[in-house]
């Protein structure tokens, strides 16, 4: 089986030296769409958006952990001790960053220790859960917990895990903002580290079940996150405390993504939101979506 649950959980974790400067941010930003064209008009040089592409204004939004260092623990769970999967079957189930305080724009010598937390048997999948704790010399800096969702590894009789769904609202969103996707966006993100063909080969997106290549779904991930910090948090990336999403559908470049939000729900310094494609009645991307802000 080319999955081993009780081999992947109890292999020791293992530890890598990040490490990035300042370019690494503005290209992760700019991955996520920063300063592009937006309903009708250039951002290139709006103030809001050079505090992410401007080095002597920039301040780094704190999705920017998934990729930091070339997102090393998601793609370092693909070849754990007891995991030997096609990439073809791999798809992003869900992500959760939870931030112990504001990401420098420069770092060297940040320990991240990741480690199997779980597998669990969906049946005609299996789910990986990884866990990545990082820090530097000052203490820690956020901890990432990631679900890595593979086709056709259930059925190994093991547990199924939990499910914690968190419904839509059953009232109007206080924000609905749409970030439409450039037709190179997956090109440019997977300069950030996940070079998965999946993004960018049609041949290999079509054998993997899709018509063409897909965008990355922490892509959509971070767009989603500086929506809602730049309508919500008045632009003030510090603020974030954690964000959790279950990816629910794909993305193709060229399409629109619908942003809805809740402010406050469901309670206090809490933001509820979901996103979808425009283009495909409004076909679900992102749910159980949940931004935690001081």
């Amino acid at each position: 089986m080319p999955i081993d649950p009780v081999k992947a959980t109890t292999a020791a974790p293992r530890t890598a030296s990040l490490a990035w400067d300042h370019k690494d941010v503005l290209l992760y930003h700019l991955g996520i769409g920063a300063g592009s064209h937006q309903d009708g008009r250039s951002l290139a040089t709006d103030p809001g958006e050079l505090r992410y592409t401007l080095e002597s204004r920039l301040h780094v939004l704190p999705s920017f952990a998934t990729v930091a260092g070339g997102g090393r623990a998601v793609a370092g769970a693909l070849t754990m001790p007891g995991i030997d999967i096609d990439l073809a079957a791999v798809l992003h189930g869900g992500q959760t960053v939870t931030l112990h305080r504001p990401l420098p724009i420069r770092a060297t010598g940040v320990t991240q220790t990741s480690r199997v937390a779980a597998v669990y048997d969906k049946g005609k999948a299996a789910v990986i859960v990884l866990r990545s704790d990082t820090e530097d010399d000052d203490g820690p800096l956020w901890t990432g917990v990631s679900e890595i969702f593979v086709k056709g590894e259930g059925g190994f009789g093991g547990e199924r895990g939990t499910t914690e769904r968190l419904p839509a609202p059953d009232t109007e969103p206080g924000l609905t903002v749409d970030r439409h996707v450039r037709e190179d966006q997956a090109l440019l993100y997977r300069l950030s580290g996940d070079w998965n063909p999946l993004h960018a080969d049609p041949e290999f997106a079509r054998i993997a079940g899709f018509d063409k290549p897909i965008l990355h779904g922490l892509c959509s991930y971070g767009i989603v996150l500086k929506a809602v910090v730049d309508t919500v948090l008045g632009g003030d990336v510090t603020r974030v405390r954690s964000y959790a999403t279950r990816f629910a559908g794909v993305v193709y470049p060229g399409e629109t993504l619908r942003v809805r939000i809740w402010r406050d729900t469901p309670g206090p310094g809490r933001v509820q939101v979901t996103a979808g494609v425009v283009e495909r009645d409004d076909a679900p991307v992102l749910t159980d979506t949940l931004v935690e802000y001081a």
